[in-house]
């Protein structure tokens, strides 16, 4: 299971970054097609409070949904977006905070309990560890403000790589790949389309976040958008 330490590395990762933006920055375009910086920013923070209550779910048994809607989370994401920078970062900060706070207090017991995202997806309480630590780190580079798919931890690109491998495969409208790491030496996946290259490379291609200019085999292939 992720741990609390590989989170709060990866928060203050992106707390760092975030605190470098003035206002003029989180105004600007993020990597995120139609979002700027500050919806990024807005976007990580109300993902923390949204774990958190999935996590109080699992501690207490008293439902506490991730978000209301799905139409909801984008309403309170497009209504933060615009404020200042000091602001954004602090909202980040504390609502990064009571995420951790939330999962200190999780006894062993509860990471196995089922609880329901926004998607109407239910899966044990751990699942929201990874989500956070996966936000983190994807929002991180599409702040578009020096840190690249290169900064990803070796471990969570080797993860990722296997996850959403595994997502295309039970997907209809995706290829059926097989990627080799020329990094690690790692396979991910057994489809007919050989793609290959460094594993962070894979992985932000495979996320939509490269054109995959860097790899092998993944001219002509269509890559649907995930997060």
């Amino acid at each position: 299971m992720i741990t609390l330490t590989e989170i709060t590395a990866a928060t203050t990762a992106f707390l760092t970054t975030a605190a470098q933006l003035d206002d003029s920055h989180v105004r600007a375009p993020s990597l995120l097609p139609g979002w700027t910086r500050g919806h990024v920013l807005t976007h990580v923070a109300r993902n923390a409070d949204g774990g958190t209550r999935l996590l109080t779910w699992a501690r207490t048994g008293v439902e506490s949904y991730e978000y209301p809607s799905l139409d909801a989370r984008a309403a309170e994401i497009e209504a933060g977006a615009g404020r200042p920078a000091r602001a954004l970062l602090e909202d980040v900060r504390q609502s990064a905070g009571r995420f951790a706070e939330a999962f200190t207090l999780m006894p062993d017991k509860a990471w196995d309990r089922t609880v329901q995202w926004t998607t109407g997806a239910r899966h044990p309480a751990a699942r929201a560890a990874d989500a956070r630590l996966t936000e983190v780190l994807i929002h991180h580079v599409d702040l578009d403000a020096g840190f690249t798919p290169d900064d990803w931890p070796p471990d969570f690109t080797s993860r990722q790589l296997t996850s959403v491998t595994a997502a295309f495969a039970r997907r209809d409208n995706a290829p059926n790949l097989r990627l080799h790491t020329t990094d690690t030496g790692q396979d991910h996946g057994n489809g007919d389309h050989l793609v290959t290259g460094p594993g962070s490379a894979l992985l932000a291609w495979l996320l939509g976040r490269s054109p995959g200019t860097a790899l092998t085999g993944a001219d002509q292939i269509h890559i649907p958008f995930l997060y």
